[in-house]
């Protein structure tokens, strides 16, 4: 059986469950539900739970272990040429099974009977298989032939097994459910520890992913460091990475750049979005409102990739026309400035719709008072309003910093691609994270320092980004102390 109708299988099992149990527990109340313990639905649910939870563990822990307990069999039989080397033996590994999955097709299409699917030369295996349109990428020996079949075999028997224990698991605790559904049985009890259990599951998620994001980060950062000096890396001006040897992976241009870019994306988005919502919050009507902030979070809606277009055909042709050139500053229409000013505009809407909300979301007492006070609507926004909605602000703002510090696409098409030092906006520079990408693409050795480096950027960017979120904290608490 697949695993979709073993999957159909324990939903009907679940839902025999509810039925079950739910029944059981009525007639021992003697139909009146007043005499239970929970609710009639509880005992229902709790049967479903019984037979849910043993059959979905079962079926997942054998989806994660068959392919791992078949594949050290088969490995264990391939000849020495073939198992010798680790590299060798994973691409032996992957051509067994492409060859056992397009046996498979062949048998499900009607090419093959499983019996001559499992007595097949390579030459039939070959021509059989591209009869059917599957192509193998390389040449079937007898020896991959034989250990296809061999993982044929052994898969058809673990879905047998797996289907066969999944059954009898989900059964087992349909039987249970059924047995202890009584009217005196905590069944709301039973039911709200287990959606207790999935919400601290699900609230673990978020947790467990930066734990593993941050250790995947951490390993291959080390192992950077093993191969290249960390002195050269963090304090070196120049970045020349070069997979022939040689190579000078200093940081400080990239972070310089990454910085400069992001200082002039802020200095457009923070004051644009900022004065947009305390117009929207405080002075627009109703009406206006209504179309103008829809306008402003179109911009969310934009994929980067056509900011990208727009400030390489766009702004970066008018700033090199109006600014550079006549100024002497330049002539490229790829620069910092470009890329810094598009993507302010792509972090308007982002500052702009929080900053709203958060305004918004300001006692009107406080209005009331100030206004009470003698104080005019401008002063009330500046003295009352935006000190209230500080932590808030400084929140959205911090969020629009993170983006604009990860953005890559609009820095590749609007600033190009050159790490270097210096201070003037109209010439071409380039970040982290485009240097992540470009390190982690093409035809790269995963074991060199050059291809290595991308993750000790990456480590760099979540050391940045994590001291503006303490500095953020800090100025939250410190302004937060004067409404406590």
């Amino acid at each position: 059986m697949s695993v979709p109708m073993t999957l159909a299988a324990v939903l009907v099992l679940a839902l025999a469950g509810f039925l079950l149990a739910r029944h059981r527990a009525l007639a021992t109340a003697g139909g009146n539900p007043r005499l239970l313990h929970s609710l009639p639905a509880y005992y229902g649910w709790f049967g479903a739970i019984r037979v849910l939870v043993p059959g979905l563990v079962t079926l997942s822990l054998w989806l994660v272990l068959q392919p791992l307990v078949i594949e050290s069999r088969i490995a264990a039989t391939l000849p020495p040429a073939l198992s010798a080397d680790p590299a060798v033996r994973e691409l032996a590994l992957t051509d067994i099974r492409r060859l056992a999955e397009g046996l498979d097709i062949a048998v499900a299409a009607g090419a093959l009977t499983p019996g001559a699917a499992a007595a097949l030369s390579p030459p039939e295996a070959r021509a059989s298989l591209a009869a059917i349109g599957v192509a193998l990428g390389s040449d079937v020996t007898p020896e991959v032939l034989a250990a296809a079949q061999d993982y044929r075999t052994a898969a058809a028997r673990g879905a047998m097994l797996r289907t066969a224990l999944t059954l009898a698991a989900a059964l087992a605790g349909l039987l249970s459910a059924f047995r202890r559904s009584h009217k005196d049985f905590r069944a709301r009890n039973s039911v709200e520890r287990v959606v207790l259990w999935l919400l601290i599951a699900a609230s673990s998620i978020a947790v467990l992913t930066t734990v593993g994001i941050v250790w995947s980060m951490v390993s291959e950062t080390f192992d950077f460091f093993a191969k290249y000096p960390a002195k050269d890396f963090f304090f070196s001006l120049t970045w020349s990475p070069n997979f022939r040897g040689g190579s000078d992976l200093g940081i400080v241009p990239l972070i310089w750049g990454t910085l400069y870019i992001t200082l002039i994306a802020m200095l457009v988005a923070v004051p644009i979005g900022l004065f947009a919502a305390i117009f929207l919050a405080e002075y627009a009507t109703r009406r206006t409102r209504a179309w103008v902030k829809p306008l402003i979070e179109i911009i969310a809606g934009i994929p980067t990739v056509v900011f990208g277009i727009f400030a390489l055909i766009t702004v970066g042709p008018a700033l090199r026309d109006w600014f550079a050139q006549p100024l002497g500053l330049g002539n490229s229409g790829s620069s910092v400035m470009t890329a810094g000013i598009v993507i302010g505009i792509l972090n308007i809407p982002f500052i702009s719709s929080l900053s709203d909300d958060i305004i918004n979301a300001v006692p009107q007492s406080l209005r009331d008072g100030s206004l009470g006070l003698g104080a005019t609507r401008s002063e009330t926004v500046k003295q009352v309003i935006l000190p209230a909605a500080l932590p808030g602000i400084v929140g959205a703002v911090l969020m629009a910093t993170s983006r604009a510090i990860g953005e890559t696409m609009i820095v590749v098409m609007g600033a190009g691609a050159a790490a270097k030092l210096s201070l003037n906006p109209f010439e071409a520079m380039t970040t982290m994270t485009v240097k992540i990408v470009g390190q982690l693409t093409g035809d790269t050795d995963f074991a060199s320092p050059e291809t290595l480096v991308a993750f000790a950027l990456g480590m760099t960017l979540f050391v940045i980004t994590l001291g503006l979120n303490i500095f953020a904290l800090w100025i939250v608490r410190k302004y937060r102390e004067q409404y406590e």
